[in-house]
């Protein structure tokens, strides 16, 4: 054969190949929707589009980057890439099986992984990854197929720089024009420009585009161009100036402090602080109501209880807190949201009556900030020494051992404070064993106190051997008549149950309980019972818990918030909406408490403030009507209307716009330190 013949050969063979452009392309999109396939909660929808166009922005990148050096040289670059792309995506399936949202990078870098290893969660994990191994397996494709057949089907030639300036222009630009088309697409611009968050860019951008702006805004530090959605002044609340007609003579006052918005606008040069003085300028306060002041003096137990729902209340397995669910405040339409860092964020929501910001621990991140609102920091102005907070796990989970100090209290966790003597180092740990060794640091009879707790019996996993409290509870739930994975979902909330029986024995021989507020709710739903396993009976023991199909929308998060005091004549029913943003200025007013309403995402329950219960996703609830931003649909309230179809229109406009905005809020607050500059010479003297 000639020389001649044999370049032709060569040449008619290398022209058959694939380049490696298409190649990515195709890879990307691929693995982009079998995470949406396996992990989003839809499929067809304009997302599609997005991720199909910002995939093949990124494959010219990736082409680019196997276009320097030789063809094996290429090769190699282009195998990195795949497994790169096959570790991330593999990654994402795993977290979101386990915890049902998507890996921010700032917990990687915050130890979460090591957190994972350190705590006993190991056999979760591998849970997880055998619910998620048929996407992994998918995911896998594209690397296998290059390594084996990529040298004989596929091209990565070297480019020289004009190609490669070309390249990268057809990658900037198709990125470019991506942008431009979700800007002019309402609903796709409002996730996109609005606060960052994984689990509503990922469906609707691909995982790559939510990676870039992960790493963007919350490891780069890059700030997000925030605006704030003008609402009329008063549009936000109902008018609480005017008396109920029902409680005529109950005076009104605004919960207000002393702070001249219009002022510190005026002089502030810092346009996010200016817009968040101008917002708060505006906003409509909370009133001052019949329970204003009602637990004025008295001592507060403030206890967020991990997965613990309304449905973990029995009157015979767990009598004390059914005593105290039905004896105290009964809250009958309370919410509990779950949030990106699931209990953190869950933590910081009940503790602050704010929302995280998505993207990073806010709880953590609020640790260098002036938190004035939180109940140690409010029992601190009032002259109260014993401010005390406990974790019964590690110390420094979630870095505790900074945002929980930070709050106003003296912080104890295991191995941080509390030893293994007191607390025996199972998983997870006891609820009991933690009051017993923490009670006697605070109950005293003539020294008032505000005390936190944050449990862990409650965790998951929820089996009789991967759970050392249903274990060892499980005598009590045996005999019940349901899935062994709901006996040791009671079980393990059975030691909670323990704890408080303990706790109000030690109040009640100190004399005490009358003059003790005892405050629980959960730091998310008990998201250990999804049976990820199986897609299409996912939520099988929710199911079986509740008795009928549970709404996964709102009723999944269906929570519940005891509020006891032991002194209570008679229970209060309180049948107005409310979830755990609400708690913190709700204990505030009823404890007299000096604060000011319009500087909290959240309401006083017991106010005559319109509710609004937000999720995660932007969804809501009012006693109009909910909104799902799934379906984009509205759902009247029984026994609600409106006059006509703009006057709904209109009204969903506005509570999307407070909404929104309340988002953008929390966020700014959390990332200027606002509090610190609105408080300037209370936040000086604390450091």
């Amino acid at each position: 054969m000639s020389e001649h013949t044999e370049r032709f050969r060569k040449k008619r063979h290398g022209s058959k190949k694939l380049d490696i452009f298409v190649f990515f392309a195709i890879s990307i999109l691929y693995m982009e929707l079998v995470l949406k396939v396996f992990c989003c909660p839809s499929f067809f929808n304009l997302g599609l589009i997005f991720m199909a166009l910002f995939s093949v922005s990124v494959a010219f990148l990736f082409k680019l980057f196997c276009s320097f050096l030789s063809k094996k040289g290429n090769r190699i670059i282009a195998i990195v890439i795949l497994s790169l792309l096959f570790l991330l995506f593999s990654t994402q399936v795993v977290y979101q099986k386990f915890f049902g949202k998507f890996l921010i990078l700032f917990s990687l870098i915050a130890g979460g992984a090591d957190q994972v290893i350190a705590d006993g969660l190991i056999q979760s994990t591998i849970s997880a990854i055998m619910t998620g191994l048929p996407a992994i397996l998918l995911l896998s494709v594209p690397l296998i197929f290059y390594c084996i057949w990529g040298k004989r089907f596929i091209s990565a030639q070297k480019q020289n720089w004009q190609m490669n300036l070309v390249i990268f222009s057809c990658s900037f630009a198709l990125h470019f024009l991506t942008v431009l088309l979700v800007t002019v697409i309402p609903s796709a611009n409002e996730i996109y420009n609005g606060v960052f968050d994984p689990n509503l860019t990922v469906p609707e951008f691909g995982l790559l585009r939510t990676e870039a702006m992960d790493f963007k805004f919350n490891i780069l530090g890059l700030e997000q161009d925030i605006t704030l959605d003008p609402i009329t002044s008063g549009d936000n609340s109902s008018d609480s100036s005017e008396t109920s007609s029902c409680e005529p003579e109950v005076k009104r006052e605004p919960n207000v402090m002393d702070i001249d918005f219009s002022a510190l606008a005026e002089n502030e040069t810092d346009e996010d602080v200016k817009m968040l003085h101008e917002y708060f300028g505006a906003e409509t306060p909370t009133y001052t109501n019949e329970y204003t002041g009602m637990f004025k003096g008295y001592n507060l137990i403030h206890i967020t209880a991990e997965g613990f729902s309304p449905y973990a209340v029995d009157k015979e397995l767990t009598p004390t807190l059914y005593k105290m669910m039905t004896e105290g405040f009964q809250f009958k339409n309370f919410y509990t949201p779950v949030w990106g860092v699931s209990t953190s964020d869950g933590e910081y929501v009940g503790c602050t009556g704010l929302i995280p910001k998505s993207g990073v621990w806010s709880f953590y991140e609020s640790g260098s900030n002036y938190m004035p609102f939180c109940l140690g920091n409010q029992f601190a102005k009032l002259g109260v020494t014993l401010r005390n907070a406990y974790h019964n796990h590690t110390y420094s989970y979630y870095h505790r051992d900074i945002s929980h100090p930070n709050m106003g209290y003296t912080y104890k966790g295991l191995n941080g404070g509390l030893t293994t003597d007191q607390i025996k180092p199972t998983w997870p740990e006891s609820d009991l064993e933690m009051i017993e060794a923490t009670a006697g640091d605070y109950i005293q009879s003539e020294k008032q106190f505000v005390t936190y707790y944050m449990t862990v019996s409650g965790h998951l996993q929820y089996t009789k051997e991967g759970n050392a409290m249903s274990k060892k509870n499980w005598q009590y739930v045996e005999h019940l008549d349901c899935s062994d994975t709901l006996k040791a979902y009671y079980a393990c909330n059975i030691e909670l149950d323990r704890a408080m029986e303990s706790l109000l024995a030690k109040l009640n021989a100190a004399g005490i309980a009358d003059k003790t507020v005892i405050a629980i709710s959960p730091d998310h739903y008990p998201y250990g019972l999804l049976d990820n396993a199986d897609k299409n009976d996912t939520y099988k023991y929710f199911n079986e818990m509740i008795g009928h199909e549970v709404e996964t929308n709102f009723e999944l998060y269906k929570g519940i918030f005891i509020l006891y005091n032991q002194g209570m004549e008679e229970p209060i029913v309180v049948d107005k909406l409310g979830s755990s943003l609400d708690i913190l200025p709700t204990l505030s007013n009823l404890f007299g408490l000096e604060y000011d309403s319009r500087l909290l995402m959240g309401k006083d329950i017991l106010s005559d403030e319109e509710p609004i219960i937000i999720f995660s996703n932007r969804s809501w609830i009012t006693d109009k009507g909910r909104y799902n931003t799934v379906t984009r649909t509205f759902e009247l309230a029984e026994g609600q209307s409106f006059a006509n179809e703009e006057e709904q229109k209109n009204y969903i406009a506005r509570i999307k716009k407070i909404v929104d905005n309340r988002f953008k809020v929390s966020t700014l607050i959390l990332d200027t330190d606002y509090y610190g500059k609105v408080f300037q010479q209370e936040s000086a003297g604390s450091e």
